[in-house]
């Protein structure tokens, strides 16, 4: 298939590219700059153009068989209002651009892979969360509602939409477990608050291999939970992932007002987290390689 892109140079991006060009899909990633990309170059078309602006290269997604939307500005950072800003419209404008495109092509028959995030819950506290939960009220809850809203226009063009509802994705090169590494590697490792709160996570090789199961399976759309079917609490997190570095975890729990203080809105949703379970791929058989947190981090970080 041929296979059109926006985020395709992140780190979730790169290991989604790497696993199709593997299975001999097309692939062209819309990027603001074209610059040397050595891990995709082979075998990837790049067009440049930004997905947040409407303009020429919307004119290049006619040719594909399948979107994939993963553009957006990273949401670990203090949220003030220029920042949740631009996460906003780099999500939502990005998805009112694709829809867009869609509509000069003609949209039936194309498949759209949109991504969302499990914050559209809310926080629910120890409640187990499917694809048919309610939504929530806060402002990643708020966000994933307009952005899956976006989403969906394309269903009115005949396109089959699954909206990817992203848990936590730990990968060798980004996102959390970057983050976190260096301060588990000088043993300052610890849990937040409580350590109770739910930490919905997934292996980036799982993510991957779910971009291909659902170009296959034509039966499923709309919401689609991309997390392990083993989600744990952050204290859990802690502990394994100390052990998967061969750092021992004994500072105390980083004080809820501390991460309030130093990350405002943010560091308080860290605070909360959710218990989400992949019910649609579980029910339709996916098969998950990296199904419990240690194997997960073992193969990551060793």
């Amino acid at each position: 298939m041929r296979v059109f892109m926006t985020g395709g140079t992140g780190f979730v991006g790169r290991k989604i590219v790497g696993t199709l060009k593997k299975k001999g899909h097309e692939i062209t990633v819309l990027t603001r700059r074209i610059s040397p990309t050595p891990s995709l170059d082979d075998g990837v078309s790049f067009l440049e153009g930004n997905p947040v602006e409407a303009g020429d290269w919307q004119r290049e997604v006619a040719g594909h068989d399948v979107v994939i939307n993963l553009a957006g500005a990273s949401i670990f950072t203090r949220w003030t209002k220029s920042s949740k800003k631009k996460i906003v419209d780099s999500r939502v404008l990005t998805t009112r651009n694709l829809v867009s495109a869609l509509k000069q092509k003609g949209g039936k028959g194309t498949l759209f892979l949109s991504t969302s995030a499990i914050g559209y819950y809310g926080f629910h506290g120890d409640e187990e969360l499917g694809e048919e939960g309610p939504a929530g009220e806060d402002f990643l809850a708020s966000l994933s509602q307009e952005w899956e809203a976006a989403a969906s226009e394309a269903e009115s063009l005949g396109a089959r939409v699954v909206l990817l509802r992203f848990g936590i994705v730990l990968g060798r090169e980004g996102g959390a477990l970057k983050q976190m590494m260096p301060v588990f590697k000088k043993y300052l490792g610890s849990p937040l608050g409580s350590g109770k709160q739910w930490f919905s996570w997934i292996h980036e090789q799982d993510l991957a291999d779910l971009y291909l199961f659902l170009m296959e399976q034509e039966e499923i759309a709309g919401p689609v939970n991309c997390t392990a079917p083993y989600p744990v609490r952050n204290r859990e997190l802690t502990k394994a992932l100390g052990e998967a570095l061969g750092k021992p975890t004994f500072m105390p729990a980083v004080p809820g007002f501390v991460m309030k203080i130093v990350m405002g809105e943010f560091g308080s949703m860290l605070l909360k987290g959710q218990r989400v379970m992949p019910k649609k791929l579980l029910e339709k058989g996916f098969h998950f390689r990296f199904p419990k947190i240690k194997e997960a981090l073992n193969d990551l970080l060793n």
